[in-house]
């Protein structure tokens, strides 16, 4: 096992596979006049000890590369945006610039993206996990150096890594209840993949919720997809033929909420007469659609912030990070037309 934040070499592989460094060089760099298994053996024990190729020259090795890397599941929501400009105002301020990945939901295209920040130099990773991700070894590579890592959002508890999110379970918990104060009693939960804290803890709160009010919990009524817009239509398709028919739909991203709005109105249904909606987000669509939505609003702006500054103060105080406590973030319940069954008094 290599020291912590010792940076490993060519000669550290061939001291331990006990062959020449020139070996180990040209193995990396897959050079025919390598046999396959010494290929193997070389690469298997670089990765097994952190190696990262080094494109620099070898004078500059140990100096900082100020530009942190940011791993998201996707660019293209509201939501990300305002946590990569939270995230870029601080770095920036900091001296820092940002090296930006999507991972497209995808566990591999999220190992893919934190090996090229770790072989870039990056000197520390915000990460927001993917759909499918099961676990964060691809990770280690980072805390092995003492390069920081913070999750957020979609995060992942462990005692090395911080992380900062909002109470989702307590804000799903809240949402539910307000259905239920205006009346609805078979409410339906169109959810994530349950691997995420986000999901998972947004169904818990929903499933509490509903305990609370002396509600069953149908799980008929829970729908777990991959929230896009086909799955949100063929959700919304779904919910118009049960019998008996839902009284509100309770979806874990205005993305979805929205395009179940829209399918409910193009079957000519009334939305909350027939059926209540509410999201989650607070994104920009929310006040476009008729009627406004209800949701739940969390800045990602702040979280972007946040997450900025504990990696800026970690890279300022080293080992700080370790001691560092994982945030929660407030979140409120925006009450909007499209859950208010009952007339304002």
């Amino acid at each position: 096992m290599a020291e912590t934040g010792k940076e490993i070499t060519i000669y550290d592989i061939a001291q331990k596979l006990n062959i020449s460094a020139a070996t180990v060089s040209r193995g990396l760099k897959d050079h025919p006049g390598v046999n396959k298994n010494t290929k193997r053996k070389i690469l298997a024990t670089a990765n097994e000890m952190g190696y990262r190729s080094n494109s620099f020259a070898s004078n500059l090795r140990n100096r900082k590369s100020n530009i942190i890397g940011v791993i998201v599941p996707r660019l293209n929501s509201n939501f990300m945006s305002d946590v990569i400009a939270g995230i870029e105002k601080v770095v920036n301020k900091a001296g820092y610039t940002l090296f930006i990945s999507q991972s497209l939901e995808l566990m591999q295209n999220e190992v893919s993206n934190a090996k090229a920040m770790f072989n870039n130099r990056v000197d520390g990773v915000l990460v927001s996990l993917a759909y499918d991700t099961t676990n964060i070894e691809h990770f280690e590579f980072f805390t092995k150096r003492d390069i920081p890592v913070v999750f957020f959002d979609r995060v992942i508890e462990h005692a090395k890594y911080p992380s900062i999110c909002i109470d989702n379970y307590k804000a799903a918990y809240s949402l539910v209840s307000h259905l239920i104060e205006q009346g609805c009693k078979r409410i339906v939960h169109i959810s994530g993949d349950q691997r995420r804290n986000v999901y998972a803890d947004r169904t818990r709160g929903y499933q509490q919720a509903l305990k609370d009010n002396q509600l069953p919990f149908d799980k008929e009524l829970l729908i777990v997809n991959d929230l896009t817009k086909e799955s949100a239509i063929a959700a919304a398709k779904k919910v118009l033929g049960m019998k008996p028919r839902p009284d509100a739909i309770f979806a874990a991203n205005d993305y979805c909420a929205v395009n179940c709005i829209l399918e409910i109105k193009k079957a000519g249904l009334k939305v909350p007469g027939d059926i209540a909606v509410a999201g989650f987000n607070n994104d920009q669509m929310a006040c476009v659609v008729e009627p406004h939505l209800t949701t739940i609003d969390y800045k990602g702006f702040e979280m972007g912030e946040f997450a900025a500054r504990m990696i800026i103060n970690h890279l300022a105080n080293p080992g700080e990070l370790q001691n560092t406590h994982s945030l929660i973030l407030r979140s409120e319940l925006i009450i909007r037309e499209s859950s208010l069954k009952k007339p304002a008094i």
